[in-house]
């Protein structure tokens, strides 16, 4: 797949309230899982231990909200890239829901929209809407808007 790539501000401002594109399919490991929840001290039961998982709420194991949100960055920009800024900035999420649990063994991937382009003094700010599709689910499993700052 290749990435959409935005030209500055113009580019932006022309992609502005337009669907960017899909990621491909990201496979969800009980690795990748176990490893978060050492790194962030968050090693509940029903992202780390399968065998107790089967029986609970959601037959097996899920990926943590923020394992999912901290993918944010690479999905989009395997979707897309802005050129023409010295520096970019995360900065920040709006309206974070987890609307159904990303259960591990599934595949998931990401639609983004630019939702909204502001120009700042050096740069611009740009509102990201991505929808976290969940192979074969009818509910995604997050929706979020990224903010990123970008400076000249």
């Amino acid at each position: 797949m290749t990435s959409v790539v935005l030209e500055g501000l113009d580019g932006l401002r022309e992609r502005e309230g337009t669907v960017l594109g899909v990621s491909e399919w990201i496979d969800v490991a009980q690795d990748d899982v176990n490893t978060f929840a050492r790194l962030t001290g968050d090693e509940q039961w029903i992202h780390v231990d399968p065998a107790r998982a089967r029986n609970g709420p959601f037959g097996t194991t899920v990926q943590h909200g923020f394992l999912t949100l901290g993918m944010s960055t690479g999905l989009l920009w395997s979707i897309c890239t802005v050129s023409g800024f010295e520096v970019v900035l995360n900065y920040g999420l709006n309206k974070v829901r987890f609307p159904a649990p990303l259960k591990v063994g599934a595949r998931v991937r990401v639609h983004a929209e630019l939702a909204a382009v502001t120009e700042l003094a050096g740069g611009a700010e740009a509102v990201y809407h991505l929808t976290y599709e969940v192979e074969n689910e009818p509910k995604p499993c997050c929706v979020a808007d990224l903010v990123f700052r970008y400076y000249s």
